[in-house]
């Protein structure tokens, strides 16, 4: 409760001047001196907006729970010193350039830290007021690596209506994380949506995610693409083929969120989510002008809803279309009641999962004040419909601001001056209707690490592969038993062909044995029937450990192309064979897995369980950091790779010599 609802206070470095921060904390943390107590403290002592200051912390009889840190970089060291031999257990610390000594000495205390180089927070329910800035009381939680950004989205979450719950700046996270202030908005009542800015992920973060999702919170996620995971270096083709976005989307669809690229459209979703999440893609448009409704209608195809054709219409007024989308056609000039008539056709018609009103409602009681009580009562009407259906309407208002859109706004339904804004937000809520994966463990490969290829497929036991024998010399190749055409490998080399490590299509594999160790170095090399079968697709299947979101998976276009295609999705690990069919449903080449132009479709089923088990195995095995295989060939009788790679955790792949490298 030390950052949430403090029994007492000090701002360290108040101040009478409306251009410091002090003055801004002081003047937030008295708001609640009715709830707690509030100290004061200015090192040139006299009165701060009236109130009497101290020049110290140990001018105090006792110690406050929580201390706010407004004084330079330079006088923060003393102050720390001073407030924990006092005992004081929580700061938040406003000032940058704090010295990580001061920050230890913090933490070895057994005190926390919110901050440094953080804008503070703000708890509505509590009356806590320790940040710059005004902040209108309302449903939004914020947590915010920017402080800045933070403060944008309160404000934009003002202008909407929604208003803010919490506020929480994280800063530089040197002690509490954006993670532990995120698990505390689960329990916090006032809280029914989580926006989130972050541009670093720490460990915890899907599961935080996850646990609000679960509490009928959901979380909606602005980031800047500057993760760990996109400074991590890649080693393998996996690695090169995913991005920080990649990463973090796929956390999202773990956890149940959705990412989203400015605070604009944060606050536009989790406007619409406040009245619950879509059960589906299905929305019914209705409009005053056939125009806009056309409009609407294209943006919300293009947004990823459909509009569909609807049966159950009865209960229209005169001269309104019978189609989605519904052209009231002068019914609601004639009547304002007819808008939230056709909206309760719609809701309550079980045909569509959202509504959106698109047009001049808003605009009445403005251009005729005779009109607004009435538009007033009409919009009380939508509100109540989008609760007791259940089904979220969204409103296009030509009115940014009018007593109708204000009363919309107050009673949970979000307005938005332009039909584009409301149609992506509603796509995007549209897509949080789908739950989170539910993995079922299943058991993982066995065995401990042993390099090269050879001992991949040993461990990748539940993967199929051609015949192979391992040769070291010319009479090894010559006394095979395998049947050609021959592939020859050097087993240690990550990437064969770059290296020249590989052929392909060999008749006289003696005689490219000798090329191949003349040229690499005596060594075991892998002598393996090549795959001749028709009608086969190659893919890559990898999974990695990533810095911030741990075990994931990728399947993507394979062979020595697949960094120039770049066709891949990626999802955290594990999967389900459900999900991995889902993954391969996504990729840009999916129309080969499923028989192009007349082709035999491939085994998708037995090449999503191996993407399922690859990515299983990984998840189970923290002593492996990637796997790799590539390319898989998957045609109508089953998959074969042809290649792996495992590299194990805290090791670099193989150099040419065959060495490992540190």
């Amino acid at each position: 409760m030390i950052f949430s609802d403090p029994a007492s206070v000090a701002v360290v470095g108040a101040s009478d001047d409306p251009a410091k921060w002090g003055h801004w904390l002081a003047r937030g943390a008295l708001v609640g001196h009715d709830r707690r107590t509030v100290h004061l403290v200015n090192r040139g002592g006299g009165a701060v907006l009236g109130q009497p200051t101290v020049r110290s912390l140990s001018e105090l009889d006792e110690a406050p729970e929580l201390v706010v840190l407004a004084v330079p970089a330079a006088h923060v060291p003393a102050v720390v010193d001073e407030a924990l031999a006092a005992g004081v257990r929580g700061f938040v610390g406003i000032t940058s350039g704090i010295d990580e000594r001061v920050i230890h000495r913090i933490r070895e205390a057994g005190a926390r830290l919110l901050g440094p180089n953080c804008l503070g927070v703000f708890d509505a329910a509590t009356s806590l007021h320790l940040a710059w800035g005004r902040f209108q009381a309302g449903s939004l939680g914020v947590v915010s690596q920017s402080g800045q950004v933070g403060l944008e989205i309160a404000g934009l979450a003002a202008a909407s209506g929604l208003g803010v719950s919490r506020f929480v700046s994280v800063g530089n996270q040197a002690d509490v994380t954006a993670t532990e202030a995120l698990l505390d908005l689960v329990s916090h009542d006032l809280t029914t949506v989580a926006g989130v800015y972050l541009e670093s992920f720490g460990p915890g973060i899907v599961a935080a995610m996850s646990e609000l999702r679960a509490a009928g919170k959901p979380v909606v996620l602005l980031t800047v693409g500057s993760s760990v995971a996109a400074r991590e270096a890649a080693r393998t083709h996996t690695g090169a083929l995913t991005s920080s976005l990649d990463l973090v989307d796929a956390a999202c669809r773990r956890a149940g969120a959705v990412r989203v690229t400015t605070p604009s459209a944060l606050v536009d979703l989790a406007a619409v989510l406040t009245s619950g999440v879509p059960g589906g893609c299905r929305v019914g448009v209705i409009s005053d002008s056939g125009g806009q409704g056309a409009i609407a209608a294209d943006l919300a195809v293009s947004a990823g809803l459909t509009v569909p054709a609807l049966s159950a219409v009865d209960g229209l007024p005169v001269g309104a279309s019978r189609r989605n989308p519904i052209d009231l056609a002068g019914a609601g000039e004639q009547d304002l009641a007819n808008y939230a008539r056709a909206i309760e056709v719609l809701a309550r018609g079980g045909e569509v999962d959202t509504v959106v009103l698109s047009g001049y409602f808003g605009s009445y009681g403005e251009d005729a004040p005779s009109l607004e009580s009435a538009e007033v009562v009409v919009a009380d009407r939508i509100c109540a419909l989008a609760r007791e259906t259940g089904v979220p309407v969204v409103v296009h208002s030509m009115r940014e601001d009018s007593a109708a859109v204000r009363t919309l706004r107050a009673g949970g339904v979000p307005v938005q001056n332009t039909i584009e804004r409301a149609v992506a937000a509603l796509g995007h809520a549209s897509r949080l209707g789908r739950s989170s994966l539910e993995i079922v463990p299943r058991a993982a490969a066995a065995g401990p690490f042993r390099p090269g290829y050879l001992a991949a497929r040993e461990l990748l036991s539940f993967v199929e592969f051609p015949k192979a024998h391992a040769v070291t010399t010319a009479d090894d190749v010559t006394a095979t038993a395998l049947e050609g055409p021959f592939a020859l490998k050097a087993d240690w080399l990550a990437h064969k062909s770059e290296h020249g490590g590989v052929r392909l299509g060999l008749t006289d594999p003696a005689t490219a044995f000798e090329e191949m160790r003349a040229r690499l170095g005596p060594g075991t090399y892998v002598l393996e029937e090549m795959d001749t079968r028709e009608h086969t697709v190659e893919l890559i299947i990898g999974a990695k450990r990533d810095l911030s979101f741990g075990p994931v998976v990728l399947v993507g276009a394979g062979g020595v192309h697949a960094e120039l295609f770049r066709d891949t999705t990626i999802e955290l690990a594990p999967v389900t064979p459900a999900t991995a069919r889902d993954m391969l449903a996504r990729l840009t080449s999916a129309p080969l897995l499923s028989g192009w132009r007349g082709a035999p479709a491939p085994d998708v089923a037995a090449l999503a369980e191996v993407i399922a088990q690859v990515s299983e195995t990984l998840a189970a095995r923290p002593d492996l950091a990637e796997i790799e295989l590539n390319p898989v060939r998957v045609g109508p009788d089953g998959v074969l790779a042809v290649d792996a790679l495992i590299i194990p955790s805290g090791e670099a792949v193989n150099d040419m010599s065959g060495q490992r490298v540190a």
